[in-house]
């Protein structure tokens, strides 16, 4: 009788907290790894959906900004373009626009124009820009042929090499003769051609420093150019990029643009026009 009074005072004397402790129950710990589960997979998928935003916004902006990019260098390179030097060559895998940017330009005081006899030089308004020795004199040129090819190489035509020009002094590397003045008296210095291409691939190129040629060029001559735009997706032999109307003396040429862009599955087509002012 004792002993078992004893017994129930020692154990009414032990702490509450340390005859409740009795540690977790497996139902306790799998209901906690479930929750847990829950969660990562809720947070890796909010990562994942925004990694998968980040990245595809990051590649519509980039496509972006190269077609902005080609299409401003295409209207300013344009609007600098020779009159009358405008072209547009196609074909099912490409379509080409070429084109003679000017160096510079001013008036002619006195040149070799027919019916003069030819001269190896002449008089004009200097330039404020130094001439290079593969640069060429242009005068009053009307339409492509009489641009490209060899007139540069013959005697009588409207494009001739120039062998130095210091002040007013102009002089040819060898006697010739324009075929027609200027109403203007005006002349143009230029040197070479170039092309931008759209290619059936996806690609825009730009092509410079190959000279003038009579037959307009295409990709497969011109070498590999300069990558300017991707991810074209215009079906170049029904709806092409550049739609060309020739200036006339009463005109001034227009370019309309309407290349079509497309990255991931999001579209975007351009409407842009530019007028190439015609005054020979």
């Amino acid at each position: 009788m004792i002993k078992g009074r004893c017994s129930s005072q020692v154990q009414s004397k032990m702490p509450s907290n340390m005859r409740a402790s009795r540690g977790f129950t497996l139902v306790e710990m799998v209901t906690v790894i479930v929750i847990l589960g829950v969660l990562v997979v809720g947070v890796s998928s909010f990562v994942v959906l925004g990694t998968r935003i980040f990245v595809e916004s990051t590649s519509v902006d980039q496509v972006l900004s190269q077609s902005r990019f080609v299409v401003e260098r295409m209207t300013r390179e344009l609007r600098n373009a020779l009159p009358n030097s405008l072209r547009v060559t196609s074909a099912t895998n490409y379509q080409c626009l070429e084109f003679v940017p000017i160096v510079t330009s001013s008036s002619y005081v006195d040149l070799p124009i027919a019916p003069a006899v030819a001269a190896d030089n002449g008089s004009v308004m200097p330039v404020p820009i130094a001439i290079n020795s593969t640069d060429k004199i242009v005068v009053y040129p009307l339409t492509p042929s009489q641009i490209y090819g060899t007139n540069p190489a013959g005697t009588s035509g409207r494009v001739f090499n120039i062998s130095s020009l210091a002040g007013n002094a102009i002089e040819f590397e060898r006697e010739v003769q324009f075929s027609q003045a200027s109403p203007q008296k005006r002349y143009f210095v230029v040197s070479d051609a170039l092309s931008y291409c759209f290619l059936s691939s996806g690609e825009v190129r730009r092509y410079s420093h190959y000279g003038l040629q009579s037959l307009q060029p295409t990709p497969a001559t011109l070498g590999s150019g300069v990558l300017m735009a991707e991810n074209l997706v215009d079906d170049l032999s029904i709806q092409p990029p550049i739609s060309f109307t020739p200036g006339t003396l009463i005109n001034n040429a227009v370019v309309q643009l309407s290349p079509k862009f497309e990255v991931n599955g999001q579209a975007f087509q351009y409407q842009h026009q530019v007028q190439v002012i015609n005054v020979p």
